[in-house]
């Protein structure tokens, strides 16, 4: 019986998170045109993402993005947002980047769900990416997803 340790294991999260950000990048868009960003955070670089998270949780009373940063300690979190396609901003170009994001999601988690790893979409991660401009400050839609292997998924049994 094979066992991974936390590094193999930190390891193969990493590679999941790679694969995620390929299926976000290849799934369909409108009209053809590709307007999102892709990140990988895990170590260190998930320190300022979860300063965030609790300084809007507390400032603006959402306890869920405080206990939110508290559960993607430790984790490997992908980040996926979109920039908008016309820069007037107008309903119909949210919509349309909305959309290609969902798509762009669903096709990511898909990944995560083939290969067995402990996923959730989340917006709390995205608004804290988007406040302290981790993926650019023209992304304007944006969610985070964490990854985990464990008996239990983390991002569901929680408190």
């Amino acid at each position: 019986m094979v066992s991974l340790n936390p590094e193999l294991e930190q390891n193969v999260l990493i590679e999941v998170a790679k694969r995620m950000c390929i299926a976000a990048r290849t799934a369909p868009k409108a009209n053809g045109k590709d307007f999102l960003v892709t990140a990988i955070l895990s170590g260190e670089e998930l320190k300022p993402l979860q300063e965030e998270m609790k300084r809007y949780g507390e400032e603006n009373h959402f306890q869920y993005f405080i206990r939110d940063a508290e559960n993607i300690e430790g984790k490997v979190v992908v980040l996926i947002g979109t920039k908008l396609k016309n820069p007037d901003e107008s309903v119909e170009s949210y919509t349309s980047s909305a959309v290609d994001l969902g798509i762009a999601i669903g096709s990511a988690v898909s990944i995560a769900a083939d290969l067995r790893v402990d996923n959730r979409v989340m917006y709390s991660v995205g608004k804290a990416a988007l406040n302290v401009g981790i993926l650019g400050d023209d992304v304007k839609i944006a969610y985070g997803i964490p990854l985990s292997i464990s008996g239990k998924n983390p991002f569901f049994d929680r408190r």
